[in-house]
């Protein structure tokens, strides 16, 4: 471990955080990290309140500090679009911009969204029921989340694989993929591209509004206050990548820690009603968000740290969720775990708005792949990961049915 102290994407730690970071926590559990450039939050207390703690801001889409003029002028329309991402942006923006989404997202809009979740569930099931063998990350795990997401937006369904597509790519430049060189360039188009197609929806829509969630958008208004077309473009493409890409590895990375602990599979096909507590145990035990960056808006000490004005700084969940200090048993996969405190969709003001789609996703993904595939075997002798500093996502999944 001393070797790898301060590189947070050596091989090693990719494969599995939870180990490096409980050296860590119980050695430093704030530390700054010279190669990363700021400080790391690791134990259950300081991660949880850093969530919370207002002086630590979530205005961080900036470019990268080696970045040139003429690089930063051909990313400035992308940057643009991010920094109206609710995730990114602080009181009063934040509080404007989640009431008015708020508006639209509603309970009784995920809950229409239920039949279809479990239809597209056995559709996809019956797909892969052909082949007895293959990459379920593909085929099931990403597929899923973005046709349920595609269906609430309104998109066609000729379109589908142009959103997983425009997603996926933009995953690279968010989660900082470090192991593709041209990631900018590739998530700049694509998200030139979603924005051309999403402009040209919202326009019909404001003409002829539908039942879908582009509508409800267009038409969210809080005190004579509406979201502008620019910040309803920003909105979808938040919901498109985030109601993808981490629902993707929720499901995934939940299929893969059943198939290591099979005591725990067993006791899920023998007690289906405990899915809700396994979904929340998934979330904690190896969820799709490893951390979440923090920029200092001001001079902070926490714990004997000074943190300056500007300093960032990485709130790691995938340590606080395996903090013995806040979970007993922290390393066990236990789906009759409750409560459950976990802070896989943070705390505060930023809790994560689709929670509630992710949580409902993943509980009947995994019940209707479980009770059609039982015994299924993971054929990957080492799992690859993404190599990413926020998310926990597996580059594959490949796995024999039965």
């Amino acid at each position: 471990m001393q070797t790898i102290d301060n590189n947070l994407l050596h091989p090693q730690v990719v494969l599995d955080p939870y180990s490096y970071y409980e050296v860590v926590r119980q050695n430093d559990p704030i530390y700054w990290n010279a190669q990363w450039d700021g400080w790391i939050f690791t134990s259950y207390e300081d991660v949880r309140n850093g969530f919370q703690d207002l002086r630590l801001s979530s205005e961080r889409v900036r470019p990268s500090k080696g970045m040139g003029s003429e690089k930063k002028q051909e990313m400035s329309s992308t940057y643009a679009i991010l920094s109206n991402w609710l995730v990114f942006n602080d009181p009063p923006k934040h509080t404007r911009l989640r009431m008015l989404m708020m508006k639209a997202f509603t309970p009784k809009a995920i809950t229409k969204l239920l039949p279809n979740i479990e239809e597209t569930a056995n559709y996809l099931i019956n797909e892969i029921r052909t082949k007895p063998e293959g990459n379920i990350l593909q085929s099931y795990a990403s597929i899923l989340p973005i046709m349920v997401i595609s269906d609430l937006l309104g998109v066609p369904k000729e379109d589908r694989n142009l959103i997983k597509k425009w997603s996926d790519d933009l995953m690279l430049l968010v989660f900082g993929a470090a192991d593709v060189e041209n990631r900018h360039e590739v998530a700049k188009q694509s998200m030139d591209e979603m924005v051309d197609y999403l402009k040209k929806i919202i326009q019909d829509r404001r003409v002829n509004p539908k039942d879908d969630l582009i509508s409800a958008l267009v038409q969210a208004s809080e005190d004579q206050d509406q979201l502008t077309d620019d910040e309803v473009i920003s909105t979808c493409t938040l919901l498109v990548f985030g109601g993808h890409e981490t629902t993707t590895n929720l499901i995934a990375n939940g299929l893969l820690a059943f198939h290591n602990n099979r005591d725990q599979l067993e006791l899920l096909k023998e007690k289906p009603e405990l899915i809700n507590t396994a979904v929340d145990e998934i979330l904690r035990y190896d969820g799709p968000s490893k951390a979440m960056v923090r920029v200092a808006k001001e001079d902070v000490v926490i714990r004997d740290k000074h943190i300056k004005t500007g300093d960032k700084i990485l709130l790691v969940q995938a340590s606080a969720n395996r903090d013995p200090n806040a979970f007993e048993r922290p390393n066990q996969f236990d789906i009759t775990r409750n409560p459950n405190h976990h802070l896989g969709f943070g705390r505060g003001i930023h809790y994560c708005l689709g929670a509630p789609l992710a949580v409902q996703e993943g509980r009947i993904a995994l019940a209707k792949f479980i009770e059609a595939f039982p015994n299924y075997q993971v054929l990957d002798e080492k799992v690859e990961w993404q190599p990413t500093f926020v998310n926990r996502g597996l580059k594959h999944l490949n796995v024999k049915l039965y």
